[in-house]
């Protein structure tokens, strides 16, 4: 069973850090494109970054360039997410999701983790 957990979650102010990360398993983690999708509130669900299999090519929507670093672990099959200066825009709901490698569709979802930033 594919298994997608998120943590790392919670209330920061701008222009803070936090880092979320995703703890995966049921599949071959070091064999699979990731990506961290978010969903702000009353909104659609955003792509925010993906990572292929080794790390080796790491993407960013452009409102995260610069801000947010995605990177792995293979030998711990976890994903990460460091997020630094932190805006209100940045509150969502935040998903790690098994890429089919095009980083346009996802086959499996964690359950996410609430990001809040505010003062």
């Amino acid at each position: 069973e594919v298994q997608l957990v998120e943590s790392g979650g919670g209330l920061v102010q701008p222009g803070g850090s936090l880092r979320l990360s995703c703890a995966a398993s049921g599949f071959a983690f070091d064999e699979s494109a990731m990506s961290w999708v978010r969903q702000p509130p009353g909104r659609g669900l955003e792509w925010v970054s993906g990572i292929s299999w080794n790390a080796g090519s790491r993407y960013y929507a452009e409102s995260m360039k610069g801000r947010f670093t995605i990177s792995r672990d293979n030998a711990k099959n976890t994903l990460y997410l460091m997020m630094d200066s932190l805006r209100s825009e940045d509150t969502a709901v935040y998903y790690c999701a098994k890429d089919l490698g095009s980083y346009t569709a996802f086959d499996f979802w964690g359950q996410g983790t609430q990001v809040t930033v505010a003062s």
